[in-house]
């Protein structure tokens, strides 16, 4: 476990006394939700103040409750988690893990499996805590164990989603088992029929999660009409979409329009895979994350697979986008498609390379 408070508390001089207990820096969590809500890192004694009214607020608004209290904050942990299946005549397995690591304000963004930080024994170790937590607590369902794993290679518990997860489909393109149906088939009373010595990985999956949002603006929201959506496809690709051209993007809801996938036979190419298949994908009428995921895919931090939850914050703390040649040749694309012209051959994937404005292709204004 990871050293904390065992109890919410609201009153500050009691909080700044488990924050001497603890020692700096201590992160703030709400006591009754999660997803990074009310939660604050905190990392000296006169900020502390500050910190707690605004993460009392904040859970308060989130969940209708303000309680909060401390946990020690693990500098550049990376977020491991652990899918599993349990029925009710006690068989529990685990899935394998997925590396959750690169977040913006505490939730999840780009997700992928295997770890790149996770060796074979870790894994063991790891699924074993999974399966142990499960059975213990009497569990029954799809549910996901959430660990954080320091450099160190020690892994300490932060949660269970007790629920089926956005990115259990990279999981489900790894193991060629289909968990909402597992799901479903535990909820009838049925009993499990895999063994854990089953369960194997093949080649490497990534979850990009598309969000309308304005990288450029910290993520903030942005909602409208989508007035044209195009979804990439191919070989290894799924993309689990809820929206569609001419759909409202509404603000009261969380922004997420899609997640895609990319499965390949190893990581360097289920990279490949995804930011072809991201370059692919047309979203017009509002923001989207799709150019900063574009960029996180193709650096080289990414590459060495150095994926610790504070990766936006270090590796692209003031990003802006290659804008202009690339975004007109996304839209001269899409102008193309629109008005059945093929494309010449630069432009598939939408490059930009070699593809003019969409001034140049539509030709001379119609006097």
């Amino acid at each position: 476990m990871i050293p904390g408070m065992n109890r919410p508390e609201s009153d500050p001089e009691i909080l700044a006394r488990e924050a001497d207990r603890l020692g700096y820096p201590v992160l703030i969590k709400a006591a009754a939700g999660g997803g990074g809500k009310g939660m604050r890192v905190v990392t000296r004694p006169d900020a502390l103040r500050e910190a707690i009214v605004a993460a009392a607020s904040e859970a308060a608004g989130a969940f209708g409750n303000g309680a909060i209290y401390l946990e020690k904050y693990l500098d550049r942990p990376r977020h491991v988690e652990f899918q599993i299946l349990a029925d009710a005549f006690g068989n529990v397995v685990h899935l394998l893990e997925r590396e959750c690591s690169i977040q913006r304000r505490h939730q999840k963004i780009i997700e992928e499996t295997p770890s790149p930080a996770v060796t074979p024994e870790l894994r063991e170790r790891m699924g074993e805590a999974a399966v142990a937590a499960a059975m213990a607590s009497g569990y029954v369902n799809a549910g996901t164990v959430e660990f954080l794993l320091d450099a160190d290679g020690r892994f300490y518990f932060l949660e269970v989603n007790t629920r089926l997860q956005v990115e259990h489909p990279i999981t489900e393109m790894v193991t060629g088992l289909d968990i909402v149906r597992r799901q479903l088939e535990i909820a009838a009373g049925q009993r499990l029929t895999l063994s854990q010595e089953e369960i194997r990985g093949r080649g490497h999956a990534i979850e990009c999660r598309i969000y309308a949002e304005d990288p450029e603006r910290d993520f903030f929201p942005s909602p409208g009409r989508i007035v044209y959506l195009r979804e990439p496809a191919g070989p290894g690709i799924r993309n689990d979409c809820g929206v569609y051209s001419g759909v409202q993007v509404p603000v009261e809801y969380d922004p997420i329009l899609s997640k895609l996938i990319a499965h390949a036979e190893d990581r360097s190419t289920a990279i490949r895979r995804m930011i072809r298949a991201l370059e692919e994908y047309v979203v017009l009428g509002i923001r989207t994350s799709i150019p900063f995921l574009i960029d996180v895919l193709r650096s080289e931090a990414f590459a060495a697979g150095q994926t610790c939850t504070d990766f936006i914050a270090v590796h692209f703390p003031d990003w802006r986008p290659v804008r202009a040649e690339e975004e007109l040749a996304r839209i001269a694309f899409v102008v193309d498609r629109l008005v059945g012209r093929k494309p010449p051959p630069a432009a598939e994937g939408v490059r930009g390379e070699g593809y003019g404005s969409p001034w140049q292709r539509l030709g001379r204004w119609p006097r």
